[in-house]
């Protein structure tokens, strides 16, 4: 095949044959096969389905700045989460949903509530077991190509959400773990790019899950390294309810 290929001189001829047409189409699975060969890939539905909490633990490294932390993460079926992140001398910043509302705050910012395509995007992240639900988040999923993602050969899928902004995720061809994803987020300070690239998969209990999390926004990057992941822990519902001062914004962001 690569000699007969050799043989035609120009990109019209090659555009001219239209079973070389329908071969490129078939080597780009649907959007669907590749998200499910995921769920497959780390561990299968029935294995997704035994759990309904998360307990995560790890460290957080503002990458170059010699800025670091721990990180605690609790999630809960259906799209409960509570996020904090504790840097030495600097503080805490925290980010949570209890299903309808979703928030952050910090030592320095203060409290506050996310709104539009910013609480959208944080309620999907929310939805416990997302793998096994992105067809009621998201409505349409397509293949667009393939791509280099560091010496991985990678589909790249572009995912639009019910509501929000679209994001573009990268699986792994041989493995089909998702490698990578990009999104614009938008934030207090305008819509930000930002990438964010998953590895160091390893089984816990029966799922396979990534151990490192480096995310780049804005010239700034920052690493998530988690110790250990635990199942079905026991979470008392008071974890998700809302901080007192972040209730507190309620009727204002009620008004606008």
């Amino acid at each position: 095949m690569r000699k007969f290929l050799a043989t035609v001189t120009t990109l019209s001829t090659l555009a001219a044959l239209p079973w070389l047409t329908l071969a490129a189409d078939e080597a780009l699975p649907k959007g669907e096969v590749i998200l499910d060969q995921f769920v497959e890939a780390t561990g299968g539905k029935a294995a997704y389905e035994k759990i309904h909490s998360e307990v995560a633990t790890g460290s957080f490294e503002l990458t170059g700045k010699g800025i670091r932390g721990s990180v605690t993460s609790f999630k809960a079926a259906p799209n409960k989460i509570y996020l904090t992140i504790d840097l030495a001398g600097i503080g805490k910043m925290e980010d949570g949903s209890n299903g309808e509302i979703a928030w952050n705050r910090s030592a320095l910012q203060g409290p506050r509530i996310k709104e539009g395509d910013e609480r959208a995007a944080a309620l999907r992240e929310a939805t416990f077991n997302e793998p096994l639900h992105w067809r009621k988040l998201y409505k349409s999923v397509e293949t667009v190509g393939i791509e280099k993602v560091d010496d991985k050969d990678c589909y790249k899928v572009v995912l639009t959400p019910l509501e929000g902004k679209a994001q573009t995720q990268f699986f792994d061809r041989q493995s089909h773990l998702l490698v990578k994803f990009a999104m614009t987020l938008s934030s207090p300070m305008g819509e930000v790019a930002v990438e964010s690239r998953l590895g160091d998969y390893r089984k816990d209990g029966d799922l396979l899950t990534p151990h490192r999390l480096e995310q780049s926004a804005m010239g700034q990057q920052f690493v998530i390294t988690i110790d250990t992941v635990k199942w079905n822990e026991e979470i008392p519902k008071s974890r998700f309810d809302l901080p007192a001062d972040v209730a507190a914004l309620l009727p204002k962001a009620a008004t606008k």
